[in-house]
């Protein structure tokens, strides 16, 4: 699976469309016609006959067979910094399942006559953004023609996911260890939710590795904990609350009254854009039912209405009440700094003004201030930079579409190349110009 427990997923996980993608239905098109070409002149028993080679002095040129060429070919990306390498075991999975050829109607597997070498994911890479600088994930050596259908496929699966994986790791470091809950299922496509799934959870593993952390995954759909055993969280929407005539302390308490307490209350503020009062709005509700299960002794009823959060996500076009106009939209607009303080402090003290036993009051206080607030909306590294920076007291970040952002810095483009051929049984470096042979010490022999 990765670098935590050094096993790889198969196709049992990931469940190809491998018939399609022998027949290269998922491959740029001029990989198919160079496959073909190379079967039609292994066909002819064609050899080298050409003038302008590049082999070094004393190879000789003659008797060799090119449709059948044996290449190296190293897979690797050249984001700048670190990158977060996920999607390995899939492209592995590509390799094992659709390297070969096609003998009229019948499909022959030749994936045990290849060389394999790759790295764990989760493995970091590093690059200066030079490619005689990089290191490679995955080293394949074989006849080229049998797996040449397969460059698209397996570059498109490392590119996303370790994109995925390396944006949600270096949002993580900016969050100081803070959860960041991955909210960006909504902004692609339902079939890519797995793959991206996955990559969140190897980061924040790596992350937790790298800073001694214990923090868990949080993804918003079971689709995108499919490959590691996760589940899909979450509590009310928006539209909830306008089911609810845009009551939201009425929609939490039945949300609260009829789904099971392992599912955490948190209630999302933000509808009438008036987080503070519909902050205590819900506070005072949900702890007044707890109070009367508990005086009752329904302990576990008690347990359903504990409110774990309040979630601001306040648009970035809107101003919300309980913030002052200074004039500047990085400080009124959204959810901001201001905003998240005075939520906080609201909730802090909203016990004081409840009447209550002397024997409640210790534990309405520490109730009120158990509530952590969640952000949300437009949030990315920098932003939450800003907000820690600051002490903003956010406990929960939730990030959606910068997560697949892929522009400037977070460009994670994998690429392959051939970088030696076999000659007379000799292998010879064969690279193009800014290109060479790299190691990586993390590459292992697969088979």
């Amino acid at each position: 699976m990765s670098i935590f427990d050094h096993k790889r997923l198969t196709n049992e996980t990931f469940k190809l469309d491998i018939e399609r993608m022998r027949r290269g239905w998922y491959s740029d098109k001029y990989f198919e016609n160079i496959g073909r070409m190379l079967t039609a002149l292994a066909a002819e028993g064609f050899t080298y006959s050409g003038k302008y080679h590049n082999l070094p002095p004393g190879i000789s040129p003659q008797e060799i067979a090119v449709g059948n060429i044996e290449v190296e070919m190293q897979w690797f990306t050249r984001r700048v910094g670190k990158t977060i390498v996920v999607g390995v075991d899939k492209a592995l999975a590509m390799l094992r399942h659709c390297t070969g050829y096609w003998d009229g109607e019948n499909f022959v597997d030749t994936s045990g006559r290849l060389e394999v070498w790759a790295v764990h994911d989760g493995t970091i890479v590093e690059s200066d953004g030079n490619p005689l600088h990089v290191e490679p994930v995955i080293r394949v050596r074989g006849r080229y023609r049998d797996f040449a259908l397969l460059e698209t496929p397996t570059l498109g699966i490392l590119t996303r996911a370790s994109r995925v994986a390396t944006n949600v790791y270096e949002t993580l470091v900016a969050a100081h260890g803070k959860p960041v809950l991955f909210f960006p299922a909504r902004f692609d496509l339902h079939e890519v939710q797995a793959a991206d799934g996955y990559a969140y959870n190897i980061a924040v593993q790596r992350f937790n590795r790298d800073y001694v952390h214990e923090l868990g995954p949080f993804v918003s759909t079971d689709a995108q904990g499919d490959w590691w055993g996760g589940a899909g969280g979450g509590t009310v929407a928006h539209a909830a609350i306008a089911s609810f005539l845009g009551d939201t302390a009425e929609a939490m308490m039945q949300f609260s009254r009829i789904l099971p307490a392992r599912i955490p209350r948190i209630a999302l503020v933000d509808f009438n854009n008036d987080s503070v009062r519909d902050s205590l709005r819900v506070l005072e509700a949900m702890f007044m039912k707890y109070k009367e299960l508990k005086d009752a002794g329904e302990e576990a009823e008690a347990t359903k209405y504990i409110l774990y959060g309040v979630r601001l996500d306040t648009s970035g076009s809107v101003r919300d009440v309980s913030v002052a106009p200074l004039g500047d939209p990085a400080l009124d607009l959204g959810v901001n700094p201001r905003l998240v303080f005075n939520v906080r402090q609201a909730l802090d003290s909203a016990w004081e003004s409840w009447s209550l036993p002397e024997v409640w009051k210790e534990a309405a206080r520490s109730y009120c201030r158990n509530v952590k607030i969640v952000v949300s909306g437009g949030f990315n590294p920098e932003k939450i930079r800003k907000f820690e920076k600051l002490g903003v007291p956010a406990d929960i970040y939730a990030v959606g579409s910068w997560l697949f952002n892929n522009n400037g810095s977070t460009v994670t483009d994998f690429t392959a190349d051939v970088v030696r051929v076999k000659v007379h049984g000799e292998w010879i470096d064969m690279a193009k110009v800014g290109r060479k042979p790299l190691d990586n010490p993390n590459l292992e022999r697969v088979w």
